[in-house]
């Protein structure tokens, strides 16, 4: 008998809609054990008089109801424009655009995934990852029915071109990975005998200043035998013959990516949930970031902390995919928790540059590796 999940004090249709709900409930007792999310979203199936910033109002086309989007949108609600094959969403000053299955349940599965306390953005990925009747199982590899299979989930629509040649392949598991702030910390790093490396130079410095980091940070991978990527600086590292570069999301649509990929550099990009992982996929990296998984004070993060259970979902939907990055306040004391999701490799920042001794730091993250 199919278990539920009695979602109390929540309001999340307008106008309410008793057998949506109940299809709720059943999703969402077949999704595992997520805390529920306080945010107040609600699915709009009408337009309400005064719509909030929790509204997610429902249209069958932009064009219909176009004099009405904008005013919702600057009321600080979201409009999701839902047609056979395809959803998009329009939300904050963006537009998620996605192609692919559109189930019958694809409603009800969006309220679970945000009452689990996904985004918007991702819990309609996710939605449209969901199939009808899905909610009568649970033999995911975790045990419930959370969405697990990459063939299922839509596509991105609206993305620049990936370039033709794929980005070359990185070894699948790298380990350790410190994100280390100058060319003198990468020298002594690759010192220690670390293959896998990132100079991350994120304050405003002279154009030759940052070339010559740049390239002391190439030489000392090379004499080394360590793969260095460059965070950020494409053009840069692309002079300099990197091993990789390292990008954000905002960054494939700025950086040549065509260049970087013809000249065999390795790529990695950033992700910070399931809708960004679909858009890196997109552009065949050398390996995916996936963060943050901590908090962290290293840099201003634009979502908050992913934790260790999106971290495991994230390993189990990409696991022989594509190369795996965990990243975001990691440390020693946390190490063997990130490895036990699956993932081959924790980048670290304070774990190495803040440690009273480096060597010996860097030698116990190390060790966690081998455990």
């Amino acid at each position: 008998m199919t278990q539920t999940l009695a979602l109390n004090d929540r309001d999340l249709f307008w106008p309410p809609a008793d057998e949506l709900t109940e299809t709720v409930e059943r999703i969402r007792a077949r999704l595992g054990d997520w805390p529920p999310t306080h945010a107040p979203w609600r699915i709009c199936l009408t337009a309400p008089d005064e719509p909030n910033g929790g509204d997610l109002i429902v249209i069958a086309n932009q064009e219909a109801d176009g004099e009405h989007v904008a005013r919702w949108l600057v009321q600080g609600a979201g409009v999701i424009e839902a047609a056979e094959h395809k959803a998009t969403l329009h939300l904050g000053g963006e537009t998620y655009r996605l192609e692919g299955h559109l189930p019958e349940d694809w409603m009800p599965a969006l309220a679970a995934f945000l009452d689990c306390g996904f985004d918007p953005h991702d819990a309609l990925v996710l939605a449209l990852a969901w199939r009808d009747g899905d909610e009568t199982r649970a033999d995911g590899p975790l045990g419930d029915a959370f969405p697990s299979d990459l063939t299922r989930f839509p596509r991105l629509a609206g993305l620049p071109a990936a370039p033709s040649l794929a980005f070359p392949p990185c070894p699948a598991r790298l380990g350790l990975y410190p994100v280390l702030p100058s060319a003198e910390w990468v020298e002594r790093v690759a010192g220690f005998g670390v293959k896998t490396v990132q100079l991350r130079r994120k304050s405003a410095q002279p154009a030759d200043e940052l070339k010559r980091e740049i390239e002391r940070s190439v030489a000392a991978g090379r004499e080394h035998e360590a793969q260095v990527f460059i965070n950020d600086h494409w053009q840069a590292a692309l002079e300099a013959g990197a091993y990789g570069v390292h990008l954000g999301q905002e960054d494939v649509h700025t950086a040549d990516l065509a260049a970087l990929a013809t000249a065999g550099i390795r790529l990695g990009l950033s992700t910070h949930g399931f809708y960004e992982i679909l858009k890196a996929l997109h552009f065949r990296p050398s390996y995916i970031a996936l963060g943050a998984v901590f908090p962290t004070t290293t840099k201003i993060m634009p979502t908050a902390p992913q934790g260790l259970k999106r971290l495991a979902r994230y390993v189990l939907l990409l696991d022989g995919v594509v190369p795996l990055v965990a990243i975001g306040g990691i440390d020693l004391q946390v190490l063997p928790d990130v490895l036990a999701t699956g993932v081959g490799c924790a980048a670290v920042v304070r774990a190495v540059t803040e440690a009273g001794d480096p060597a010996a730091a860097v030698s116990a993250l190390q060790h966690a590796f081998t455990q």
